[in-house]
């Protein structure tokens, strides 16, 4: 592994107040009121649907009488949640342009960079052995770091990060003999070397170790899984596979299960599907899925509604009928009702398959 292939790590959430740093300097961010008033145009452009949807949210959901209105509920709500992601996203853009902040933190070997609102934000944590040629830079006019003024930038591997507003020359050298002193490590010069380079040629034993490693398959949760399960006839994935349809036939042969029932039940399975899908977002996006859960959510939940819909005008009433579409609520529960072992099954099939084979692989 070479040094230039360094990330810095991330973490979203409150800014917390480190016991342990020993070095702290904020820095506020550059206002540019042209650009606020044109983010806060767009804002209120946004809004505006936004808050109109959601009177028409509010009126639909006091009293949905039948299907229909229950469905045209449920598809605004998720109309609104999807296109809510906007408004919030450019909501977050202006705050950050009039109240947003940076803090430098230097503790025992690492250095931390705060970014976002003064109680809110990302954290990017640096290791300071790593750190090399901080200097300050005076970016031309519009490029992406004009809106900093001059500042401070340091080599990370192959990378070069940036911090601060407004930044003197005449406080580089103050700035990182107290980042030094926090951290106890001198910020180093020059270009980044390998490893190998830097520690020598690693023992045949070392060697060994490093590559049964790098062999070993991990989890998305960087750990090494519990189980490798061999995908068969007889593995428990298949088995619940057979199992979570034979239900449903079990259903047409012995229970009466007509077409229609068999259509919502897989359209019910689809949802099942979607929630599982989520749940897969919300691992692999971590904090990310705090807008792309949401995102997904509303495309997926929209269509899933005009589509059931769609399934129980067309296969459970009779189309053209006066009745399309105005089915009683309550008719429409004892169809799920109805089909409740079928849905567990399934439900628990995608269960095992989303513990299994999706988190243990």
């Amino acid at each position: 592994m070479k040094r230039s292939g360094l990330r810095p790590g991330f973490s979203f959430g409150r800014n917390r107040q480190d016991r342990h740093a020993g070095f702290k300097r904020e820095y506020s961010f550059r206002k540019s009121w042209i650009a606020i008033a044109v983010v806060l145009v767009f804002d209120i452009i946004f809004l505006i649907p936004a808050y109109m949807t959601l009177q028409e949210t509010v009126a639909l959901w006091r009293a949905p009488e039948d299907l229909f209105s229950l469905v045209a509920a449920l598809f605004t709500s998720f109309w609104l949640l999807g296109w809510s992601m906007a408004p919030l996203l450019i909501t977050t853009i202006l705050l950050v342009m009039l109240f947003g902040r940076e803090e430098v933190r230097g503790r025992a070997g690492a250095v931390e960079i705060f970014l976002g609102l003064p109680f809110v934000g990302i954290t990017v944590h640096y290791d300071a052995v790593q750190m090399r040629n901080l200097r300050v830079e005076h970016p031309v006019q519009k490029s992406g770091r004009a809106w900093r003024g001059s500042h401070v930038v340091f080599d990370y591997g192959d990378n070069t990060f940036a911090f601060g507003c407004e930044v003197e020359e005449t406080d580089l050298a103050a700035l990182q003999s107290s980042i030094e002193i926090a951290t106890g490590v001198a910020i180093g010069r020059g270009e980044a070397v390998s490893v190998e380079e830097a520690e020598g040629v690693r023992p045949a034993e070392e060697v060994q170790s490093f590559k049964a490693a790098e062999e070993t398959p991990l989890t998305l949760t960087g750990r090494a899984p519990v189980r490798a399960e061999k995908i068969g006839l007889a593995s428990p994935s298949t088995l619940a596979l057979i199992a979570a349809n034979a239900v449903p036939l079990a259903g047409a042969i012995f229970w009466g299960w007509d077409l229609g029932a068999v259509m919502v039940l897989y359209w019910a399975e689809s949802a099942i599907i979607g929630f599982f899908n989520l749940a897969k977002i919300i691992v692999i996006g971590r904090w990310k899925a705090l807008f792309l859960g949401p995102f997904f959510l509303g495309h997926f939940g929209g269509f899933m509604a005009g589509h059931f819909l769609f399934l129980y005008t067309l296969f459970i009433e009779k189309p053209g009928s006066e009745e399309s579409g105005s089915a009683d609520l309550d008719d429409v529960m004892l169809l799920f009702v109805s089909l409740w072992p079928a849905l567990a099954v399934l439900f628990l099939s995608h269960a095992y398959s989303f513990f299994a084979n999706f988190l243990g692989r």
